[in-house]
């Protein structure tokens, strides 16, 4: 498989490739041809980074959220008219920076999260799409050799059978001859007799 992903990387590069399993094509396709363990897996390891892809913004907007609020707590906390104590907003203050700082921290997790996985899940797609083209040719390389092993079979059942055809119609013939000259020879009246008696081959 490996040299197979080589021989069309170039080929790739710049195409657009969809999602392959997020497309019903893609699904119905593999319906219809069946997934080897090797494209199962690949599946589940590009829905993984699909889902940590959608993880990672999820968790950006609602830590940039929480960022936000604890930020507008410590304005709000700095206020001259506010009823706590000094020692109080100090020890709001530093639990505030505390928190804005793990977001920070975390925010930049994801977003590093956010560059790479686009990388990762184009790696994997391209190794499943690698994967489903070579099971997807393979198939119809071996149904090509059915179909012509099948046309030759009806090739030669049609010749046989036109030679069956021809010889069925000459017996026919042959016999309807034979009665015909049996009726000439004995007449009817003998022949109704033997036709009684041999009425499992009698001919009309």
């Amino acid at each position: 498989m490996a040299d197979i992903e080589n021989k069309f990387k170039n080929a790739l590069t710049g195409k657009n490739i969809p999602i392959l399993t997020i497309d019903k094509k893609f699904h119905n396709l593999t319906d219809a041809i069946g997934k080897s363990d090797e494209m199962s897996s690949l599946e589940g390891e590009l829905n993984d980074l699909l889902k940590a892809q959608g993880k990672a913004n999820t968790e950006i907007k609602e830590i940039k959220k929480l960022k936000k609020k604890l930020m507008q707590e410590i304005v709000e906390n700095a206020d001259e008219n506010s009823d706590s104590s000094e020692a109080e907003k100090e020890k709001k203050a530093e639990e505030n920076t505390r928190l804005i700082a793990e977001c920070n921290e975390k925010i930049e997790k994801y977003e590093d999260d956010i560059i790479d996985l686009p990388k990762m899940i184009d790696e994997v797609n391209k190794k499943l799409m690698v994967e489903l083209m070579d099971d997807c040719y393979n198939i119809m390389k071996a149904n090509e050799v059915e179909i012509a092993e099948t046309a030759k079979w009806i090739t030669q059942i049609r010749i046989e059978l036109k030679k069956r055809l021809v010889k069925k119609q000459d017996m026919e013939t042959k016999n309807q001859e034979i009665y015909s000259y049996m009726h000439d020879i004995f007449g009817a009246e003998v022949i109704e007799i033997f036709d009684m008696t041999y009425k499992d081959t009698k001919l009309q």
